[in-house]
């Protein structure tokens, strides 16, 4: 009778080739290697574009106090919080008013977790290297809105009033 009479046949070979596992390993260590270099200083933690536009002196070209209002029909009114002066009423995607609401959604809920009302306005800054920032000063958060692609841009900078901003600048 055969040792394996009864019983299925097991292989242990590995089937995952070796030069793959080796990169994999190269892979994890690589990366333990470098949070270990942030960590200790030897590299720098993070690209923080405010903290780089500080260093850099870059200043900001135009500031303006934006207010954001739901409408019972769904749309994002937007006001110039210094005049009360309605500047949109954004009820679509196709006016960037869909990228809009996520955002404000998205700073309204982290002034709702620590909060705090939407009395206080947004800073929308154009910077003279180009970047497009909205901050809110209740909580401290900033969003760099170049990093959503110039479409996306678009839909913020058309609140500002200066020329520069209505590029797609990143």
């Amino acid at each position: 009778m055969s040792p394996h009479h009864g019983s299925l046949v097991h292989d242990h070979e590995n089937t995952v080739p070796r030069p793959a596992l080796i990169l994999a390993g190269a892979l994890v260590a690589t990366t333990l290697a470098l949070t270990a270099l942030v960590r200790v200083g030897v590299l720098e933690r993070e690209a923080v574009p405010a903290v780089a536009r500080a260093r850099d002196n870059v200043a900001a070209l135009e500031v303006r106090h934006l207010a954001f209002e739901d409408r019972a029909d769904g749309a994002v009114v937007v006001k110039d919080a210094d005049t009360g002066s309605t500047l949109a009423a954004m009820i679509g995607e196709n006016d960037g008013g869909g990228f809009v609401r996520g955002v404000m959604r998205g700073m309204a809920r982290e002034r709702k977790m620590k909060g705090i009302g939407p009395a206080a306005p947004f800073e929308l800054t154009q910077w003279e290297n180009g970047s497009l920032s909205l901050r809110d000063p209740a909580t401290r958060r900033s969003i760099e809105l170049g990093s959503f692609g110039a479409t996306n841009r678009a839909a913020f900078a058309k609140f500002l009033s200066g020329a520069k901003a209505k590029g797609n600048q990143a």
